[in-house]
């Protein structure tokens, strides 16, 4: 391969770098720059000051869903660029389809066992 091939990871890796930098450094600029006070230690929400304890302890129901997410969101990373090339693998005649049907199997089983363990029943 040649170096031209890896241009387009290029720009999207400088883009992705000048955009996380420009928003921190706005962030920094514009951000609120008074010293540290009530106001600011304080958690925001909707700019309604806070009643609460602002470091309130989150259920474990809460990180299971979490945790759930994250590996739904990484089938749909896998999943949609897996849609995108299936042509070009029928064209080459590789087989994909066996190998992503036993991916979602695995996924769809996971499911099943959370489901009969009651991990996303709220009420208990």
């Amino acid at each position: 391969m040649t170096a031209s091939a890896y241009l387009p990871f290029l720009i999207q890796a400088l883009l992705a770098a000048g955009i996380t930098g420009v928003i921190v450094g706005a962030s920094h600029l514009f951000g609120q720059r008074a010293k540290h006070t009530r106001i600011k230690d304080s958690a925001y929400e909707c700019g309604i000051a806070g009643d609460g304890l602002v470091h309130t302890r989150f259920s474990v129901k809460f990180y299971l869903t979490a945790l759930l997410f994250m590996l739904f969101d990484l089938e749909v990373v896998i999943l949609v660029p897996w849609t995108f090339i299936y042509r070009e693998f029928l064209h080459n005649d590789i087989a994909i389809l066996g190998p992503i049907l036993f991916f979602i199997g695995v996924l769809v089983l996971g499911l099943v066992y959370e489901i009969k363990k009651g991990a996303l029943e709220w009420e208990k």
